[in-house]
């Protein structure tokens, strides 16, 4: 298998325009507002969504371009192999978020906890099951040193 084609089922609209400056995950991005607009065609995949509070996007790092293996993430100053962190400069730029699901009105989807580009094309959205997506991790590898970070980390520009 030498190639994988992925369509996206619909696209980001967020207040973030550049990825400079915006929050590096979800869980600090607190009530950060947005839409997903689904495409017509996948509109019918929606239907039972608005039972859950939040939501799985699996989406497209449109504007990250090539890779590397060894990166140096936000919030540390050391390399790390790419599967080692979140960085978007990836072998296959998907990247991951979960939201709160505010409402879904026809094909938008109103959000909040963003921390996405405007414009990102979504992949798939799966919902967010606590019993099935919340594990007690015992180890979280470089994390561990540079995790009090977080709250006060913002993207710098070093992916684009």
């Amino acid at each position: 298998m030498n190639t994988i084609n992925f369509k996206p089922i619909g696209v980001v609209h967020s207040k973030y325009k550049e990825a400079k400056g915006m929050p590096i995950q979800s869980r600090i991005a607190s009530n950060i507002k947005g839409t997903v607009e689904i495409f017509p065609e996948f509109v019918e995949g929606l239907k039972d969504i608005e039972g859950f509070s939040h939501i799985i996007l699996l989406f497209y790092f449109h504007l990250s371009k090539g890779y590397s293996l060894e990166v140096k993430p936000y919030m540390d100053d050391e390399k790390h192999g790419v599967f080692a962190t979140r960085a978007p400069k990836r072998p296959n730029s998907i990247g991951i978020s979960i939201v709160r699901l505010l409402k879904v009105e026809g094909n938008k989807l109103y959000i909040e906890d963003m921390d996405i580009l405007d414009g990102t094309p979504v992949l798939d959205i799966k919902p967010h099951v606590p019993e099935f997506d919340n594990v007690k991790a015992e180890k979280i590898g470089w994390l561990e040193k540079v995790i009090h970070k977080l709250p006060k980390t913002k993207d710098d520009g070093r992916f684009v």
